[in-house]
């Protein structure tokens, strides 16, 4: 086994896992809310959960599948083309998780650090 086809197996690995991640994440995020709906019957409630756990769901996803795209690119031999490719991937998906994040947290992630100093990752916790 050559170098190459490792590497391409860790790519495939960690392509699994992000769409892994996304399906269990979504389903979860559905059971979630719908457990919160019938418990507290408040809709409204059941629907931020949805919101913020599919988001989470979906940025902890995408974060996968950027870094599978950037172990293929190493895997085969480097052109400006793929580089290209892979850049223009990486952007998109960089967007999406932004946006996810400005929806779930409604700020954007360097305005969260300015207006929140000292305190420590997480604050947003249901």
């Amino acid at each position: 086994m050559d170098i190459n086809h490792t590497v391409e197996l860790i790519g495939l690995a960690f392509e699994l896992a992000g769409v892994g991640v996304l399906a269990a994440g979504s389903a979860l995020a559905f059971v979630r809310s719908l457990v919160s709906l019938i418990s507290i019957r408040d809709g409204s409630l059941a629907y931020r959960h949805l919101r913020l756990y599919l988001g989470r769901a979906l940025m902890i996803g995408l974060e996968l599948l950027i870094a599978a795209d950037i172990i293929h690119s190493i895997a085969v031999d480097p052109t400006f083309a793929t580089v290209g490719v892979l850049g223009l991937i990486v952007l998109v998906r960089t967007f999406l998780s932004w946006s996810i994040d400005v929806e779930i947290n409604g700020e954007w992630p360097w305005q969260r650090a300015r207006l929140h100093k000292g305190e420590s990752p997480g604050r947003d916790e249901v």
